[in-house]
């Protein structure tokens, strides 16, 4: 198949300035997801989408393309990744370039791993389903979250559950938020990233981090420095 890798990285960042390139254990956080996708062997175009001179020119420094920018649209706090994925297919299919499959990697994914990349396509080429995307287990079960009520107390949030085996319990999971990888056709149509017809690539707690503050980003930094140590 004839895939693209999209790296939405823009300029702004809140919580973190310039997150998207802060040195993270000797080279720009972004670096991690661009040599994934060139160390992969499976995409015709690694390409980084983004509003900011500095953040392209670093791309292009760890050998991916920056065609154009994006739009000032796909710019702000409330662009989905859903919109800036759509904006880039559209940008290529009008310079008559077309993609069959498509993955979107998180720049703030250090630990992401090539193999894992290739693990999520040959899912795609065996038709597992239309879309792979990284999950991790909870780590403690949800059916023991509690809420606090009207009343201010706590309160099981499934009291019929609360007094079952935690091994009896259904895992569940939440996205791991490093990567999506899915056939272009029918992705135009839907809303969202989300298919119908999405299988797991489940990952462990040590290989992801989501990294919205300096603890996250810490953290990471130590998984990284274990995750070394051990291999």
């Amino acid at each position: 198949m004839k895939n693209i890798c999209i790296i939405p990285a823009r300029g702004g960042s809140k919580r973190i300035p310039r997150k998207n390139i802060k040195n993270f254990l000797g080279k720009p956080i972004m670096a991690y997801s661009i040599e994934a996708a060139v160390n992969s062997g499976l995409f015709t175009e690694v390409m980084v989408s983004t509003d900011d001179a500095e953040i392209a020119a670093i791309a292009r420094q760890y050998g991916a393309k920056t065609p154009f920018l994006r739009s000032p649209e796909n710019s702000d706090d409330y662009a989905s990744t859903t919109a800036v994925i759509k904006e880039v297919l559209a940008a290529y299919a009008g310079l008559g370039v077309y993609f069959d499959a498509c993955c979107c990697i998180y720049p703030t994914a250090p630990l992401i791993d090539a193999g894992n990349l290739i693990r999520a396509n040959d899912l795609l080429l065996e038709g597992a389903g239309d879309l792979v995307m990284t999950v991790v287990a909870y780590s403690f079960p949800i059916q023991r979250s509690l809420l606090i009520n009207s009343s201010r107390k706590l309160a099981y949030k499934y009291p019929d559950q609360r007094l079952m085996r935690s091994q009896d319990l259904e895992p569940s999971y939440h996205d791991a938020g490093q990567f999506y990888f899915f056939l272009v056709n029918g992705f135009h149509t839907r809303a969202g990233i989300m298919s119908d017809s999405a299988v797991p690539l489940i990952l462990s707690e040590m290989d992801v981090q989501d990294i919205d503050n300096e603890s996250d980003w810490m953290i990471a930094e130590l998984k990284m420095k274990l995750r070394s140590t051990n291999s």
